[in-house]
């Protein structure tokens, strides 16, 4: 009995290590990817306030191109490298797995940068407005070094490092470009600026980001390729990647085709704005796919069932107060970001927003499903999702039969849908597969108190007033800190819940007061559920 009290005691102080280091991963991720967030809206600031709405659309329409062919080339392995790596021990098996992902999918990305830029002119004219042939023969060129880019991010997530990939991902790519940008726009460049913009940054975090997976794991040395098992894995993931990037871009490309191309810059506007709430959801992504495919090798599905428990609930907690400042004040927003041209977008702000939000409070679903091997269904619901996107984008911007043509609010309905129906099913495949879900009286009462108690008084408030950038990050900060306060007082923390208080302290050096009275201690009835739920599931 001693000894078997000692392996539980020891089970759960490894989950809590476990848990500590995916939510210390999170914190520094949700930071940088704040940073990273915020330098990507300042760059598309910039290009609203330097540029035209036309102009804008343009860049809209290249980066979307760029994204899309670039997502399809890589073949599925940015997440499958990193998931066939942290199976492995042994250098020359990672090794291995980043080669045989890296060489597959740059043969790919040759091919389809050869194709795209040799008819680069043919595809600009198939808009409403012809976009820029050197624009987008410049974001075509900028493939190879981005997907090499994420390749090596990849090699460096499958060694559980977050630090190497915030240096070359969030901090010097997204800054060199963004300087770039500002720098070429200002001396004249026009709208092309943009275009050497990607390219150059692309080129000099690749080079700096295979010198830091290097110092990780050699690039030189012995290997042993998998070939045909991590094509097999990563074959439905290249569909479902295709299938993900449709439901982020498809939406300006359309918008792009079917309407005057301003449309597509007053929806890239609203864009980086609504991709607050997935820049949260992100951050606690990094460390989630390889920590869970580790605890799935080991057999510890009970413990992903706890882990994807509190990780969800605090993705709602932490990005709750960014979806009601998008949603309440998107006319504000967009007006103190980008001017009174930009405004038009509100709406279409508020829903993919929402949708985003709806999607995040899922949970981490396809990244555990890919952890458990179920690529396969990962395939079928983007599969799906992406149909349903095409055909809502085809059936809403423009309007046919007896519906009205929605424009920009038809492409944020057909993206918002489409997120949740995406999200949606895959947390409904993987709770019937495994068990695993988000769900408990503490998370459940958690969703439900939140949009409760504070949407009435945010909507009462932006009938009053107007709020500028200074009024807004106040507003956010405000919600944010109450949101904590009334989770406290309702009994809707849990054990679990101070740890990430540990990590709030222990990075700024301060005491929270007050709130560690509310944590129940692990004896708890709330608590003893959230442990005998995962003591069941690994049995």
């Amino acid at each position: 009995m001693g000894d078997e009290g000692a392996t539980v005691d020891a089970a759960a102080e490894t989950g809590d290590d476990d848990l500590s280091a995916l939510l210390s991963s999170a914190t520094l991720m949700l930071f940088i990817g704040s940073l990273g967030s915020l330098s990507r809206l300042f760059e598309r600031v910039v290009i609203g306030r330097l540029l035209s709405p036309s102009a804008f659309g343009q860049v809209e329409v290249s980066f979307s191109v760029m994204t899309i062919a670039t997502t399809v080339a890589l073949f599925g392995f940015r997440e499958g490298i990193p998931r066939f790596m942290t199976r492995f021990e042994s250098d020359e098996n990672a090794r291995g797995a980043w080669f045989t992902g890296s060489a597959v999918a740059l043969v790919l990305v040759v091919g389809t940068t050869v194709a795209l830029f040799t008819n680069a002119e043919w595809v600009g004219v198939q808009f409403e407005e012809q976009v820029s042939t050197e624009l987008l023969s410049l974001f075509v060129l900028t493939i190879p070094f981005f997907a090499g880019l994420q390749l090596a991010v990849a090699g460096i997530r499958g060694r559980e490092n977050t630090i190497y990939r915030t240096y070359t991902r969030d901090l010097l790519y997204n800054g060199l470009r963004l300087g770039l940008i500002v720098g070429l726009l200002l001396a004249g460049y026009g709208v092309v600026a943009v275009g050497y913009a990607y390219l150059a940054s692309a080129a000099v975090a690749l080079v700096v980001a295979l010198w830091l997976f290097n110092r990780l794991l050699p690039i030189r040395g012995a290997f042993r390729t998998r070939t045909r098992e991590m094509v097999v894995f990563s074959l439905p993931l290249v569909l479902a990647s295709v299938s993900s990037i449709l439901l982020g871009r498809v939406d300006s490309i359309m918008i792009g085709y079917y309407l005057p191309i301003e449309q597509a810059g007053i929806y890239g506007a609203a864009w980086p704005l609504a991709r607050t709430v997935s820049v949260i959801v992100s951050s606690f992504g990094f460390l989630f796919l390889p920590l869970m495919s580790r605890l799935d090798a080991g057999g510890q599905r009970g413990e992903v069932n706890r882990l994807y428990k509190v990780t969800t609930k605090w993705v709602f907690v932490v990005s709750f107060p960014a979806l009601l400042c998008l949603v309440v004040f998107a006319d504000d927003l967009l007006l103190a970001a980008f001017g009174n041209e930009y405004t038009a977008g509100a709406t279409a702000l508020a829903v993919l927003a929402l949708g985003s939000f709806t999607s995040a409070s899922f949970g981490r679903c396809q990244d555990t499903l890919s952890a458990f091997g179920y690529t396969t269904d990962i395939f079928v619901v983007n599969a799906v999702a992406a149909v349903l996107n095409l055909a809502l984008n085809a059936a809403l911007i423009p309007g046919y039969g007896p519906l009205p043509g929605l424009g920009l609010e038809g492409a944020a309905a057909a993206t918002a849908i489409s997120t949740v129906v995406l999200n949606g099913s895959a947390l409904a495949t993987l709770w019937y597969k495994s068990g695993v879900n988000p769900f408990s009286r503490v998370t459940v009462r958690t969703f439900a108190l939140l949009p409760v108690v504070f949407f009435p008084p945010a909507v009462a408030l932006d009938r009053v007033v107007t709020l500028g950038l200074v009024g807004l990050i106040a507003f956010v900060a405000v919600v944010g800190i109450a949101s904590i306060a009334v989770l406290a007082l309702t009994g809707s923390l849990q054990p679990e819940d101070e740890i990430p208080f540990d990590l709030v302290e222990d990075r700024l050096g301060v005491t929270i007061p007050l709130i560690r009275r509310y944590i129940p201690d692990a004896d708890s009835s709330e608590g003893i559920d959230t442990i005998v739920e995962a003591d069941e599931g690994n049995e």
